[in-house]
C-alpha cells in the first residue's frame, strides 16, 4: 500500500455545535476518535474495489492510465461531495495506483504560506498532496498553492520589510489532490487550476448493500443479505453511515445471540440505537416533531428550530437539514423552514390541506 504521511502543523478550533457529535455518533458522517482504526481497515485499495461513484472511477481511471503511459505526474484532482462518500479513500487509491507517497493535511491547519511551504519542500517527485476541506485554506497559503500547482516553484519570502528577499523554490512535480464539501466556497482562480474535478454522489441502497456485505466479510461477521439491505436503507446514502452501523448491529447481535446479523437482529439493534427507517435518528425527529407539532408545519427559523430542540443553529442547519431536505420532509423558503406532507405521515399525522406535497402523497396512496 501507498505510504501515507499525514502532516498538520496547527489543529483546526473546534466548531460551534460540535457537542452535538456525542449524541450523533451513529449516523454522523463525520469519523469519531475510536473509529478511524476500524474505518480504515474497511477502505478499498485499489479502484477495482471500490463500491459505487463508477462515474468517477471510470473517469480518473482514464486520468491516471493515461499519466502513466505517457510518464508524466496526473493533473491535479478535485473531489467534491458530502461527507462519507469516499473522498479521503479516493486520495489514497490514487497514491496506491500511481505507486508513490501520499502527503496528507487539511485547509484548516494550513493558516499561514510558511505551512504550506514547508510541505512542498519536502516533497519529493510524483508525491500525492492531499489537502482536505481545502475550501478553508487560508489566503496566502492559497495564492502560493497557485504557483505551485501551475508551475511547480514557490518563492519563499525571506526576512520583513524593505529588507525581504523573495527567493524561488523549485519544487518536483507533484499532484494535488483537494476535497472538500462545499465546492462553491472554493475561489475561481484555485478551481480551474484543477485538470479533473469529480463530484461523489449520494450512493443508492443497492450499492450500499454491496458496501454492508463487503465491510461483514472483512470484519467476519456473518450477515444476511435482508440484513444488508436493511443497513443500506438506513444509512442516508453514505458508506462511513452504513460501515458505523454494522458495527452497531454486530454489537448488537454478540451481545443478544450468537454473533449472526439477521433482519430481527439488524431491527432490534437500529432500534435500540433510534435509527428509524428512513434513516432519521433522534434529533432528527425532534426537529420535525418541533416543525409539525409545535408550530402546525411552519414556516419556523432555524433559530428557533435549534432553541426548541437543544442545539445550536450551526448544528440544526449543517447536520440535520441537508438530509432532511434531501428525504423531502422539509422546505427552505424565505419565510423559514417549512414541513411537507412527507414529514406529517412519518411522524404519524395526517398533512393539512395546505401542506406542501399533499396533492403528491395522496396520488401514491
Amino acid at each position: 500500500m501507498a505510504n501515507i504521511e499525514k502532516t498538520e502543523f496547527r489543529l483546526p478550533e473546534e466548531p460551534q455545535g460540535s457537542r452535538a457529535s456525542s449524541r450523533r455518533d451513529t449516523v454522523d458522517p463525520a469519523a469519531q476518535a475510536g473509529e478511524q482504526d476500524a474505518e480504515l481497515n474497511l477502505r478499498p485499495k485499489s479502484l477495482a474495489e471500490f463500491i459505487g461513484q463508477p462515474k468517477v472511477c471510470d473517469q480518473l481511471g482514464l486520468v491516471l492510465n493515461g499519466a502513466r503511459r505517457r510518464g508524466v505526474t496526473p493533473d491535479h484532482v478535485l473531489l467534491s461531495g458530502p461527507p462519507g462518500l469516499g473522498k479521503t479513500t479516493m486520495a489514497m487509491i490514487i497514491a496506491q495506483e500511481l505507486g508513490t507517497s501520499l502527503r496528507m493535511t487539511s485547509g484548516p491547519a494550513l493558516e499561514r504560506a510558511g505551512d504550506l511551504a514547508a510541505m512542498l519542500s519536502n516533497i519529493m517527485e510524483g508525491d500525492v498532496l492531499f489537502i482536505d476541506e481545502i475550501h478553508r485554506i487560508a489566503r496566502p497559503a492559497e495564492e502560493m498553492l497557485y504557483m505551485a500547482m501551475e508551475d511547480f516553484r514557490i518563492d519563499v519570502i525571506v526576512g520583513k520589510g524593505p529588507g525581504a528577499t523573495s527567493i524561488p523554490l523549485d519544487i518536483p512535480p507533484f499532484t494535488l489532490v483537494g476535497a472538500t464539501t462545499r465546492a462553491g466556497m472554493l475561489t475561481g482562480p484555485l478551481r480551474d487550476r484543477f485538470g479533473f474535478t469529480a463530484q461523489m454522489e449520494f450512493y443508492g441502497v443497492e450499492d450500499l448493500t454491496r458496501v454492508v456485505d463487503r465491510a461483514a466479510r472483512i470484519l467476519g461477521v456473518h450477515i444476511d443479505h435482508e440484513a444488508s439491505t436493511e443497513i443500506a436503507s438506513r444509512s442516508r446514502g453514505t458508506p462511513r453511515i452504513a460501515n458505523r452501523l454494522l458495527r452497531r448491529v454486530r454489537d448488537y447481535a454478540d451481545v443478544h445471540g450468537d454473533g449472526r446479523i439477521d433482519l430481527a437482529a439488524a431491527q432490534g439493534a437500529l432500534e435500540v440505537f433510534d435509527v428509524d427507517s428512513l434513516g432519521l435518528d433522534r434529533l432528527d425527529r425532534a426537529v420535525l416533531s418541533v416543525l409539525v407539532k409545535g408550530h402546525g408545519g411552519g414556516p419556523v427559523g432555524v433559530n428557533t428550530l435549534a432553541v426548541a430542540v437543544g442545539e445550536e443553529p450551526s448544528t440544526v442547519e449543517e447536520v440535520c437539514e441537508p438530509y432532511l431536505v434531501r428525504a423531502g420532509m422539509i422546505a427552505r423558503t424565505g419565510r423559514g423552514r417549512v414541513a411537507t406532507a412527507r414529514a406529517w405521515l412519518h411522524l404519524g399525522l395526517e398533512p393539512p390541506e395546505g401542506a406542501l406535497g399533499v396533492h403528491d402523497t395522496h396520488s401514491e396512496e
